[in-house]
């Protein structure tokens, strides 16, 4: 699976965005669909994943409630959909597929796309 996510920019806090992963090689349905994130300085972390088969859905704890994972198979794409943004969402924004439901366990993450940057500030 090619992963490639765009989407990401310079937002003001309180900004949204909506980046993008679209995925050839494979169908996103037969995988679970992650986006994680490296701010800079800092390790990558888990944001949300979410299994297609029963539209299961997880975040972390720091974006629940203002992003939103979700998913177009007839484009083969995975959207991320970022409200309220805050300067500590700042970060290089990372989609990945594994080939079953691993949750926030990012080393079973087998396809990553390139990243897109995402900053937030005024």
């Amino acid at each position: 699976v090619q992963l490639q996510a765009c989407g990401g920019g310079l937002v003001q806090p309180g900004g949204s965005l909506r980046l993008s992963c679209t995925a050839s090689g494979r169908t996103v349905s037969n995988y679970a669909m992650g986006w994680f994130r490296q701010a800079p300085g800092k390790e990558r972390e888990f944001v949300a994943t979410a299994r297609w088969t029963d539209g299961l859905k997880l975040y972390s704890d720091s974006v629940k409630s203002r992003f939103t994972i979700s998913g177009d198979n007839a484009k083969n794409t995975v959207f991320l959909q970022m409200d309220n943004l805050k300067p500590e969402d700042t970060a290089v924004y990372y989609c990945a597929a594994a080939p079953g439901w691993v949750l926030d366990r990012m080393s079973e993450y087998k396809f990553w796309g390139q990243g897109t940057l995402v900053t937030v500030s005024s």
